[in-house]
């Protein structure tokens, strides 16, 4: 069964061109001693990402807001993009970086174009990071987001039709957050889809999480054990199966129409490919997205894969938007 279209598979080419332009997986992991230390470990880790930010063109939108709201940690940040006109639905956008890293900020431009291309309210949160706030703060601050635009979307904003979205731990929030909202609110009538982009899924880790056949990826096993273990910190395998932590264990029955999209370098593929078959084993709808040599965070490149990527995340928020509202 092939997973990708014989328009995809026309881009390989030009994505394997990119595979060999990307730089060594050392000038994203952490170090190269899997014993070190974790605190170490994550202050590298965050000076590496912070010096290849700098190199970067500043992407900050000027239509974006900052709200503030109240936590289980107190202030809790939301940057919020509001369209134009009517707002026909909201998505919480949940960002990744490991759990122990990044903003917001780091999707301005995306979630700007998808709050004046489809009419949503797209609100990011700025969840409390680990190790200095380990589980379950990121997951309680996305909870407090969800519950926020929930029950205010209507008075604001005109609508409480919800999709939550994310990219790498940002997905397994997502994922997360959609969870709870459905369990322990019992508003899953409220939730029009998941976007899940490269997520990980289960934290004791999957086989591709360990060893991805040698494929060149921007992640490798050790920077994930540092994630992991900054998030999860002193959990055993046991407590990590918990589906609030690994939410591939969680039953999935109520989960709402889902786009899960990965690339095939990615060490994260076989949580995406775990989940599709899970979901699609509870006959839920699933679209399974998955994009040949490519490794993770591919939908950042200037590359034809992630123009693919972008249509078919357009093409599903648009088709949710349209089937709810009949």
């Amino acid at each position: 069964m092939k997973l990708w279209s014989e328009e995809i598979e026309s881009y390989r080419t030009e994505a394997q061109d990119f595979l060999e332009a990307l730089p060594p997986v050392a000038a994203f992991s952490p170090c190269s001693d899997p014993h070190g230390d974790l605190e170490q470990q994550v202050n590298v880790t965050r000076s590496l990402f912070a010096e290849r930010a700098s190199q970067l063109p500043n992407s900050t939108s000027d239509f974006a807001q900052d709200r503030f709201i109240e936590g289980l940690g107190g202030e809790l940040r939301l940057r919020v993009f509001t369209p134009d006109g009517v707002a026909r639905g909201l998505l919480l956008h949940i960002h990744g970086g490991g759990w122990i890293l990044g903003s917001p900020e780091m999707a301005d431009q995306q979630n700007e174009a998808l709050a004046q291309k489809h009419g949503l309210v797209v609100a990011s949160v700025d969840y409390r990071l680990a190790p200095e706030h380990p589980y379950p703060a990121a997951p309680d601050d996305c909870e407090a987001a969800a519950v926020w635009l929930l029950s205010e979307g209507a008075e604001e904003f005109g609508t409480t039709r919800m999709l939550i979205g994310g990219e790498s731990s940002g997905a397994h929030l997502a994922l997360v957050t959609a969870n709870r909202v459905r369990e322990r609110l019992g508003l899953a009538d409220q939730l029009l889809g998941l976007n899940l982009v490269f997520g990980i899924y289960d934290l004791n880790g999957t086989p591709s999480q360990r060893d991805n056949g040698g494929r060149r990826d921007l992640l490798d096993p050790l920077a994930i054990r540092t994630f992991t273990e900054a998030f999860t910190p002193g959990m055993s395998e046991d407590q990590r199966r918990h589906p609030d932590v690994s939410p591939l264990n969680a039953d999935l029955l109520n989960i709402p129409p889902t786009l899960i999209s990965v690339g095939v370098n990615d060490h994260f593929l076989d949580d995406s490919l775990f989940l599709g078959t899970r979901l699609s084993a509870k006959e839920r709808l699933v679209d399974l997205a998955v994009f040949p040599d490519s490794p993770h965070g591919f939908t950042r490149l200037r590359s034809k894969m992630a123009e693919a990527f972008q249509h078919r995340l357009d093409a599903w928020i648009g088709t949710r938007l349209v089937e709810s509202a009949d």
